[in-house]
């Protein structure tokens, strides 16, 4: 998930054509099975309502369902870069399932839902420790160095390569996020953030991203910047 944080930074995540509530429930059952089955755990009853429940949440804007659903349909086509693919779709789930639009942990507080789930699961340690880094990689205040987390900040970040219609929306979509922070000041911090991404010599790290979406990602950051 990439936000436009107005105390920190960030956008985030996807493309594609719009989907109906029951296609983007299909995509994320799909997903959801495969990475607990990938895991070779179970999860606890009633988590995959409680996490669709938290992306519906009225604050969000771009941080929801779309935003998840664009994020493990991109995960889908990089899955074999994926060193550890239950870990990577888990973190995914979970990156952005606390989302206070004023909150400055919410990456902390996702990351912290998440090793509470596992540990119960009967999760290792090592897979824990590895689920929390990445959940933490989508603060995106570093470059990610390690291969899953690289995938991972690469597909929260996709959004930024979208269509030019897919991209104003979630431009949009941002905004209303941070309705409550006056007009002048957005700007000036959203400015700042996206042409701190504009700056990188590279917005992606992994050459399936950089293929598909780089060039498009510099022209929809040129253009708003």
């Amino acid at each position: 998930m990439p936000r436009t944080r107005i105390s920190s930074a960030h956008p985030a995540a996807a493309t594609g054509q719009p989907k109906s509530s029951s296609m983007r429930m299909s995509i994320l059952e799909t997903s959801w099975t495969k990475a607990w089955s990938d895991l070779g755990l179970q999860p606890p009853s009633g988590l995959f309502e409680q996490l669709v429940a938290a992306y519906q949440e009225a604050q969000r804007h771009y941080h929801s369902l779309q935003h998840l659903t664009e994020c493990v349909t991109h995960f889908e086509d990089v899955c074999h870069l994926a060193r550890h693919p239950g870990e990577l779709a888990i973190a995914l789930w979970f990156h952005d399932a606390v989302y206070d639009v004023r909150g400055k942990d919410n990456e902390r507080q996702s990351a912290d839902w998440a090793m509470r789930t596992l540990a119960a699961c009967g999760a290792s340690e090592a897979t824990r420790g590895r689920v929390e880094l990445l959940i933490m990689a989508t603060r995106h205040d570093s470059t990610p160095v390690q291969p899953d987390e690289q995938v991972l900040v690469d597909i929260d970040l996709a959004i930024l390569g979208a269509a030019p219609e897919r991209f104003a929306e979630y431009d949009k979509q941002v905004r209303a996020e941070y309705s409550w922070v006056p007009g002048v000041v957005y700007k000036l911090k959203r400015r700042s953030v996206l042409r701190a991404f504009l700056a990188r010599p590279s917005i992606y790290s992994t050459a399936h991203f950089r293929e598909r979406f780089e060039a498009q990602a510099r022209r929809n950051l040129m253009a708003v910047s």
